[in-house]
C-alpha cells in the first residue's frame, strides 16, 4: 500500500513505505497582493489601533466583487498549502483583519463602535478594542461559507480556526457582564453554535485558538478548559477537536524585546488538556524551546510540534527541523505527533514561508 501525506514518500532499507509525520499549518498565511483587507500586525496597517478600519475599508467596494476577490484569494492560499505538502492546511484566514474580531463582527453583543483603550499582553501594547456592551450570542451563520470555498480547493482536511473565549474576552473589553465566568460561558456557547454549523456541513478539523491559556493558566485551570470543552459540546466523533496555545508574538519581525508568556504554563496546564475533550494540542516551540518531556505528559491527545518560528526571518534548515523532531519522538508516539508553524504565517513573506514550510515537510517525512 502507497501511503500519500504531503508530497513525499520514503522508502527503509526493506523497501516499506515509512508513514511521516503529518503536517498542518496553524491560521494565518500572507496574504495575495490584491486582497484589500490588511492584516492588524503589518507595519504599514492603519487598523492596528482601530478594529473599525479595515471594515471600512473593505466595505467601501462592491459587495459582490469583494466577496469574489476573497474567495480567489482564499482558493489561492489554500491550493498553495497544499502544493507544498501541507496535510491539514487552514483557509488562510485570508478574510480576517484578526484572527479574533473578524468572529466577534459575527456575533451578537459586540459594539465596534463603542471602542474602549485596553492596555494588552502584559502591557505591551495599549489599544481600542471593541466593547460587549449586551448578552453575547451566536449571529447568522457565517464560517460554513468560508471553509466551503476553502475546502472547493482541495481533497484534503480543511481547519478552520475559531478565537476561544479567553482570548476573545483578552482582545475586547466587557462593560455588560462584570463577571468573568458568565461571559466565558455564553461565548463558548456562541461558538459552539456556529462549530456545530461547520460540522453539520461536513467541516472535520475545528481549531480553537486559546494562546491566553500561556498567559493566564489560573484562569485556563478555573475555567478556561470547562468552557474549551463547551465550544466542543455535542460535535460528533469523526472531528478532530483541537486548541492552539502560544505563548505569543510581536508586532514586527525579528523583535528581540517582546515578553512572551512562560512555557512553563504548558507543563502546569497538560495534564488538565490532556484529559479534556479534545483531540489535538498546537504547541509552540521553535521561537523558545520546551524541555521535551512536557510530550510525555500527553498521554492520549496528538501534539502539534511548532518547529519554525512565525516572527523571525531566519529560515530554519531542513537538519535543524528534522533533529527537533526526531528528539520529541523520544518522547512521544509518531503516530500522535504533527509538524506545524508556532502559530500563523501572516507576518512573514511569501518566499519566506514557501522556503520555511517547504523545509517542514520534508523534515516531517523524513521522520516518519
Amino acid at each position: 500500500m502507497v501511503i500519500e501525506t504531503g508530497t513525499i514518500n520514503i522508502l527503509n532499507d526493506y523497501g516499506t513505505v515509512i508513514m511521516p509525520i503529518l503536517t498542518t499549518t496553524i491560521g494565518a498565511y500572507p496574504k495575495p497582493h490584491y486582497i484589500p483587507i490588511p492584516d492588524w500586525f503589518q507595519q504599514e496597517s492603519t487598523t492596528a489601533n482601530d478594529p473599525t478600519r479595515a471594515l471600512d475599508e473593505c466595505e467601501s467596494g462592491n459587495g459582490s466583487e469583494l466577496v469574489k476577490v476573497l474567495d480567489k484569494g482564499t482558493i489561492e492560499v489554500v491550493r498553495e498549502q497544499v502544493a507544498l505538502g501541507i496535510d491539514v492546511p487552514t483557509d488562510g484566514e485570508v478574510r480576517r483583519e484578526n484572527y479574533i474580531h473578524y468572529n466577534c463582527r459575527n456575533m451578537k453583543g459586540f459594539n465596534f463602535s463603542r471602542l474602549t483603550p485596553k492596555s494588552m499582553r502584559d502591557g505591551q501594547w495599549q489599544v481600542s478594542v471593541p466593547t460587549i456592551d449586551r448578552r453575547v450570542e451566536a449571529g447568522d451563520e457565517f464560517l460554513v461559507r468560508d471553509w466551503q470555498v476553502a475546502q472547493s480547493a482541495t481533497d484534503k482536511p480543511v481547519k478552520i480556526t475559531i478565537p476561544g473565549p479567553l482570548t476573545i474576552m483578552d482582545s475586547t473589553f466587557d462593560a455588560f457582564y462584570d463577571d468573568e465566568k458568565k461571559l466565558a460561558a455564553d461565548l463558548a456557547i456562541a461558538i459552539n453554535r456556529e462549530i456545530l454549523r461547520l460540522t453539520d456541513k461536513g467541516c472535520s478539523w475545528i481549531q480553537i485558538d486559546e494562546p491566553i491559556f500561556a498567559r493566564k493558566p489560573d484562569e485556563t485551570l478555573a475555567y478556561g478548559i470547562e468552557n474549551l470543552e463547551r465550544c466542543f459540546h455535542n460535535v460528533p466523533g469523526s472531528v478532530d477537536r483541537s486548541v492552539h496555545i502560544c505563548c505569543g508574538y510581536p508586532d514586527r519581525v525579528d523583535s528581540k524585546d517582546y515578553l512572551k508568556a512562560s512555557p512553563d504554563s504548558y507543563t502546569r496546564l497538560a495534564p488538565a488538556l490532556d484529559e479534556a475533550a479534545i483531540d489535538s494540542i498546537s504547541i509552540e516551540d521553535a521561537q523558545q524551546y520546551n524541555d521535551l518531556k512536557l510530550l510525555e505528559l500527553f498521554s492520549r491527545t496528538t501534539v502539534i510540534l511548532g518547529v519554525v518560528g512565525i516572527a523571525r526571518s531566519r529560515i530554519e534548515t531542513v537538519e535543524e527541523i528534522t533533529l527537533r523532531l526526531q528528539e520529541a519522538l523520544i518522547h512521544i508516539d509518531a503516530n500522535r505527533l504533527m509538524a506545524a508553524p508556532d502559530c500563523g504565517l501572516g507576518m512573514l513573506s511569501k518566499d519566506q514561508v514557501t522556503a520555511k514550510l517547504k523545509n517542514m515537510v520534508q523534515a516531517a517525512a523524513l521522520c516518519g
